[in-house]
Formats: C-alpha cells, sequence, structure tokens
C-alpha cells in the first residue's frame, strides 16, 4: 500500500488513519502491513463504499484538505470501486 509523501509523516504520527482507494480490485488484505518508513501500515479493516460516501470530513481525516483534494490523487487509473481502508501505524 503506497501513500502520496506528503502523508507519510502524519501517518507515521498516527494522525492519519484512513484511506480512501478508488481500485479495480482491492489491492490489500485485512491484517497485511505494508512498509511505510521505519515501520509499516497495518490494514485493520476495509470496505466498499459508494462514491457519494467520500465527505468532506473523510477527505480531511484521510490527511487531504478536502474532497477534491483527495479525488484528483485517488481518482488515477481505471479502477472504479472505492474502498475504505482503516490501519494503524506501527513502528519498529
Amino acid at each position: 500500500m503506497t501513500f502520496t509523501k506528503r502523508l507519510h509523516a502524519p501517518i507515521m504520527r498516527g494522525e492519519v488513519t484512513c484511506s480512501v482507494r478508488i481500485w479495480q480490485r482491492p489491492h490489500v488484505t485485512v491484517g497485511g502491513r505494508y512498509r511505510l518508513g521505519a515501520g509499516f501500515v497495518e490494514v485493520k479493516s476495509m470496505r466498499q463504499i459508494a462514491l457519494s460516501d467520500i465527505t468532506p470530513e473523510l477527505a480531511r481525516r484521510s490527511g487531504f484538505a478536502g474532497l477534491v483534494d483527495l479525488l484528483k490523487v485517488a481518482k488515477h487509473g481505471r479502477g472504479e470501486n472505492v474502498y475504505l481502508i482503516n490501519f494503524r501505524y506501527v513502528p519498529c
């Protein structure tokens, strides 16, 4: 699971604990650990949501200034399925 560089520090500080992803199919698994910095991100839960479920508040919780900012990053490629992923950062 990769993140835009500007989110690395807030994730490692525990300020960002969720991510909205637009994929063709899930790219992570619940319980999976994905390297980030000196530690890793552990996926706690993942569920499919509708694009209309993405609120400005959810965008801010995901580390973005707002909905448009999130969608600029999240909407790339051919994916159409929207996933809400909750995670925690575990330092090594």
